[in-house]
């Protein structure tokens, strides 16, 4: 039985706030203002749009000769070379650079040496003193022959059939991109852990099957990235081959443009189809160096349609927020 001590030691319950009183009356969060960082995109916006204006609006372009030389078959020849070169020397390159980095990386002080060395010569040598020198190969080795080393040769011929201007070409580019593909793919081999190469031997699989299934794909997070920098630079790259005379995309423009001395035009067709074609090769970068981050996040990046996709979908939620806040009768006040 509750005595009177009793029920005056039990707390009083607190009685529900009245209508217009303080707990309903609570101050609404209002998102900061970031007032400089809308002046800095404005700014910025005010300056593209006078680069863009000056750009479009300037008859010295000629806008017109353009977008007339823009399809014909000269100019998409030479791009289709281009292309090809760029797509042979980067398989090319590659396929001898992952040679490279695995004697680089191999117990064989000879080979070790041996790669360094190939390195070494062709990073410390410009592209175009390569390409000259491989283009007048045929000054120092007049022949090239087939035979036992140091002994008869079975199959000779002239340097100067052999080798054409496209040939020439490939060959230079090939070697200086095997060079820089070589560290590439060391540096990405490197940065898989020690531990992941233990934990495989300790299994009981090959050096082999280590590298191809451990190795391997966890280096082409790193790898990815800078191969697709690479890519860019070797489509750029082939358009020092112009000074050979090979018929490529920057090739094909000057022979126009000397013909009828509309030089500005002529470039910005060139300009044009690289930045078209990097822009292409730039998106496929991103997806698959998405394609490999797999298993290193719980989520991966998003792609630029889902990211539009997220920045539209939180703008309506606040145009909803805000509506809503507005339309929100006030509770309380005279009556």
């Amino acid at each position: 039985m509750a005595t009177p001590s009793d029920i005056t030691s039990i707390p009083a319950t607190k009685s529900p706030p009245a209508p217009g009183g303080p707990d309903e009356d609570l101050p609404r969060i209002v998102p900061r203002r970031h007032v400089g960082r809308w002046l800095t995109a404005a700014v910025a916006l005010l300056l593209f749009a006078m680069v863009l204006n000056s750009v479009v609006r300037n008859d010295a372009f000629q806008w017109g000769v353009v977008g007339r030389y823009f399809t014909t078959s000269a100019v998409l020849d030479g791009l289709l070379l281009s292309l090809w070169l760029t797509a042979v020397v980067m398989v090319l390159g590659f396929l001898l650079g992952t040679v490279l980095a695995v004697m680089r990386l191999s117990a064989n002080p000879v080979l070790r040496t041996l790669s360094w060395g190939y390195v070494w010569i062709f990073r410390s040598t410009p592209l175009l003193v390569q390409l000259l020198f491989w283009f007048n190969i045929g000054a120092l080795y007049p022949t090239l022959g087939l035979g036992i080393p140091f002994g008869p040769q079975f199959l000779t011929v002239k340097t100067v059939n052999l080798l054409g201007p496209t040939l020439t070409a490939v060959i230079g580019l090939t070697l200086h991109e095997t060079a820089y593909a070589a560290e590439v793919v060391r540096g990405g081999i490197l940065s898989v852990d020690s531990g992941q190469t233990e934990a495989a031997q300790a299994l009981g699989l090959g050096r082999r099957r280590t590298m191809r299934r451990i190795v391997v794909p966890q280096a082409m997070r790193s790898i990815v990235p800078t191969a697709g920098n690479m890519l860019i630079g070797t489509l750029k790259g082939t358009s020092i081959v112009s000074v050979l005379a090979v018929h490529d995309l920057l090739y094909s423009v000057q022979l126009i443009y000397n013909q009828t001395y509309q030089i500005i035009p002529l470039l910005m067709v060139a300009t044009l189809w690289y930045v078209a074609v990097t822009t292409v090769l730039s998106a496929g970068q991103f997806y698959v160096e998405r394609y490999y981050a797999r298993g290193n996040s719980r989520a991966l990046p998003p792609t630029p349609l889902q990211r539009l996709r997220g920045h539209l979908t939180a703008v309506r939620h606040r145009q909803t927020a805000a509506t809503s806040a507005d339309a929100r009768p006030a509770i309380g006040g005279d009556r």
